[in-house]
């Protein structure tokens, strides 16, 4: 900006507005006017961008179908209108094209390796823009070691992508993470999924009424599919009706496995929790357990034995020390050995003939 006197760099001024420009301009320096005229010009660049993004949204929307290319598409023309507006203020503050690019050189020589993470996210936010595993609005599910976090899709930039989860936290991944992780979209062209639910009975029970049963519970709640044509999964069609088998003879009962297809997958637990509601109300009049693990011990001949030991003590007669309980038992076996000899000498003498028994025979 060249102030002059009675101008203001090619606008004339009115003879009675230029005494006082030119009083208030003449003790500034130069180079503020120039700082001032560039700041004015980022300011007008920032609005014009905005107007720009805003006049230009609608078209760019009917042009791209995907909302996050719309985002990405206007994200790239603010910037630019943003970029020119910044090359117009550097200008005007006198800065050479050639020092320019110098300064970018050594400043990306500096910083390369801290913004070497940036740009690899931007590399993959592009891959990702392009591959479009998934859309703003989708309900997807990043699996990890903890079983994974689902959550709806709130935004996709060059950078990270940004998740609201279903217990209303915020997550945000860098795109780089992204694509080395495995994605679960729920939205993708048919939201309709299938969801599983296991129930063991025990052997006792009737198991065509407890298909029955858990087939019917499952119809009674709102967002199950009860019928209709079958649902076609890649080559294969699956029936929509839900459906009980049997999926295994385990070691407590049987094992029974009910596929159920959802009209959407938003509250997949909502309707797991209902299903089970409804066959449990119905399970009091039917001839169905539901089993649980339990073990019954049987003895038989080839169990083998054991030896019990029982030893009565009186508790009204005090405990005598060890020193007597050690004389009582040397005096027990003492008693018990003099018994045992005296036993001895009685069946000799019996065993020994008599003398009137000799002479009456």
């Amino acid at each position: 900006m060249i102030i002059g006197p009675g101008t203001i760099g090619p606008v004339q001024l009115p003879p009675r507005v230029a005494p006082v420009v030119d009083a208030v301009a003449r003790p500034v320096p130069s180079v503020v006017w120039q700082y001032v005229e560039a700041i004015l010009v980022l300011i007008v660049g920032w609005y014009v961008s905005k107007l720009v993004v805003r006049s230009a949204g609608r078209m760019i929307a009917r042009q791209f179908a995907r909302p996050s290319i719309t985002q990405t598409v206007l994200r790239g023309i603010r910037a630019s209108v943003l970029l020119l507006s910044l090359a117009i203020a550097v200008q005007i503050m006198g800065f050479q094209p050639g020092n320019i690019l110098l300064s970018v050189t050594v400043f990306s020589a500096v910083v390369a390796v801290i913004l070497a993470p940036i740009v690899a996210s931007v590399i993959s936010g592009l891959f990702v823009l392009a591959d479009q595993p998934f859309e703003i609005g989708d309900m997807i599910e990043l699996s990890n070691n903890n079983g994974g976090q689902k959550g709806f899709v709130e935004d996709i930039t060059l950078r990270y992508t940004k998740m609201f989860t279903l217990d209303n936290t915020f997550i945000v991944v860098p795109n780089s993470t992204i694509r080395e992780r495995d994605v679960v979209n729920y939205s993708a062209e048919d939201e309709r999924t299938r969801q599983s639910l296991s129930i063991l009975v025990t052997y006792e029970s009737d198991l065509a009424e407890a298909r029955k049963l858990i087939e019917r519970s499952a119809r009674q709640v709102d967002n199950v599919i009860t019928g209709g044509p079958g649902i076609r999964v890649g080559s294969a069609r699956y029936d929509a009706a839900p459906t009980c088998y049997i999926d295994e003879y385990a070691d407590h009962g049987v094992l029974l496995t009910l596929r159920y297809w959802l009209q959407e997958p938003y509250k997949l637990l909502v309707a797991r929790s209902r299903i089970q509601e409804h066959l449990w109300g119905q399970l009091e009049d039917a001839d169905v357990e539901i089993a649980y693990p339990h073990t019954h011990l049987m003895f038989d001949d080839t169990s083998g034995q054991a030896d019990v030991a029982v030893t009565h003590r009186r508790s009204a007669q005090p405990e005598a020390p060890p020193e007597q309980h050690r004389a009582a038992d040397r005096g027990g076996h003492d008693a018990a050995h003099g018994d045992a000899e005296d036993a001895a000498a009685q069946v000799d003498a019996d065993t020994e003939p008599r003398p009137d028994d000799a002479d009456t025979e």
